[in-house]
């Protein structure tokens, strides 16, 4: 029988050195309503965003909750004219996890990582492989285990007018 996503993601995690604790909870509808099931505030999670480079490639891209991707910083810091994210099938191809579940952590390919610097210095929830968990990380550590690339790569959250 094939590991779950969550059993994949504890994998990695010992194998790589860093403490996770995986929690259950309800299913979310957003990341506002995931935070506030977890008694965080949005920043206090991290999202895991499959991005596609103009060659095919893949990168892992952590951005706090309250934030978004800034394009043309991760641009110029990737050093590409073209990124996007892919269709949610080939989030899944790369990664083997399904979006909201996403994460380096037991990835299926092992993905360049690139974390917006706000997320230093915090204790952070993200996806852990499976919807229904989430997975308690030092971001400190996860940065250093993966050897990210720490940039300042988003922007504030746009309002929806």
């Amino acid at each position: 029988m094939a590991d779950t996503g969550r059993e994949r993601v504890e994998t990695d995690a010992r194998a790589r050195g860093l403490d996770i604790d995986i929690v259950e909870r309800p299913a979310a509808d957003s990341l506002e309503s995931a935070a506030r099931l977890l008694g965080l505030e949005p920043a206090g999670i991290v999202k895991s965003l499959v991005v596609k480079r103009h060659d095919g490639d893949y990168i892992f891209v952590l951005v706090p909750g309250d934030r978004q991707i800034s394009w043309a910083k991760l641009r110029a810091l990737v050093g590409v004219n073209k990124l996007s994210l892919p269709h949610e099938d080939l989030a899944l191809a790369a990664t083997g996890y399904s979006r909201g579940t996403i994460t380096p952590l037991g990835s299926s390919t092992a993905w360049p990582v690139f974390a917006d610097e706000r997320m230093r210095g915090a204790r952070v929830a993200m996806g852990a492989g499976e919807h229904g968990y989430s997975a308690f990380v030092d971001a400190d550590a996860l940065i250093a285990a993966y050897g990210a690339t720490v940039a300042d790569i988003t922007d504030e959250i746009k309002p929806r007018t």
